[in-house]
């Protein structure tokens, strides 16, 4: 069974940091670029980071430039997302998802229709 779980989701207060895992089983990630999205209530599922198969080129969106940082580790067939200087405003589910990509140097941020492989989520709570 393919699988995609999120892990590290929280509280945390202002300011502060969380690193939130999405590991996978089932298949290995080495032929997947990894985007995270999060969905706040009442809104839309957004993009926030993605990472290309290699670990080569990473993008955020606007929201998590200079604050979050995307990595991944093949080889524990797991991705991360740092989230620094969080803010009450990042408070949402938070999820990994896996796009089948033949470019080992691209992901597609945000375009949630590219990936085929979405986790459970994870909860992401900024309050004090």
């Amino acid at each position: 069974q393919l699988q995609l779980v999120e892990s590290g989701g929280g509280l945390v207060q202002p300011g502060g940091s969380l690193r939130l895992s999405c590991a996978a089983s089932g298949f290995t990630l080495d032929y997947y670029a990894i985007g995270w999205f999060r969905q706040a209530p009442g809104k839309e599922r957004e993009g926030v980071s993605c990472i290309s198969r290699s670990g080569i080129n990473t993008a955020y969106t606007d929201s998590g430039k200079g604050r979050f940082t995307v990595s991944r580790d093949n080889a524990k067939n797991t991705v991360y997302l740092q989230m620094n200087n969080m803010r009450p405003e990042d408070t949402a589910v938070y999820y990994c998802a896996a796009d089948w990509i033949s470019s080992p140097a691209m992901c597609m941020l945000g375009v949630k229709g590219r990936y085929g492989y979405w986790g459970q989520g994870t909860q992401v709570t900024v309050s004090s």
